[in-house]
């Protein structure tokens, strides 16, 4: 008898818990387990990690029964811009500034999306900036520059 994925979408989705779960298994081994009572560091990431994994079991057992959709086609341009911008606004946020490292992040973010308008993204960036340096800076006191040089 030959199986057959039936919804790939849920079979991928399910591997993935089963293998979430198995590094939070395999990693929390290396703390004390504990008691229901006493419970210890490695307590919580395993039953985390098990829950994980029979979700994860239903889930895949699941995707051979019922009919599912397929997996959308994979776009690494996105996902490469997006860590990128956050890579970016990290490494410029001490030279340049708060307002210049997010308007980097917000320019490349956007670019890795599918609609970019430059009237959009400039009205995400000054709503965002303002909001970064009224908080961040002027409410919580943050020794983040706000410009280069400061």
């Amino acid at each position: 008898m030959k199986i057959r994925v039936k919804a790939p979408k849920d079979f991928w989705a399910g591997l993935m818990f089963i293998a979430f779960g198995l590094a939070f298994g395999v990693i929390a081994q290396n703390y004390q387990m504990g008691t229901a009572v006493r419970m210890g560091p490695a307590y919580f990431p395993t039953m985390l990690g098990g829950l994980l994994v029979l979700l994860g079991l239903a889930i895949l057992i699941d995707s051979l029964a019922e009919e599912g959709p397929k997996v959308p086609r994979f776009y690494f341009k996105p996902l490469i811009l997006l860590v990128l911008s956050i890579a970016l606004f990290g490494a410029l946020l001490k030279p340049l500034g708060l307002v210049i490292a997010t308007g980097a992040l917000v320019v490349i973010g956007a670019a890795g999306g599918f609609d970019f308008r430059w009237k959009e993204v400039a009205i995400l960036f000054v709503v965002l900036a303002a909001f970064s340096v009224y908080v961040f800076v002027k409410g919580l006191g943050l020794p983040i520059p706000v410009w280069p040089g400061e």
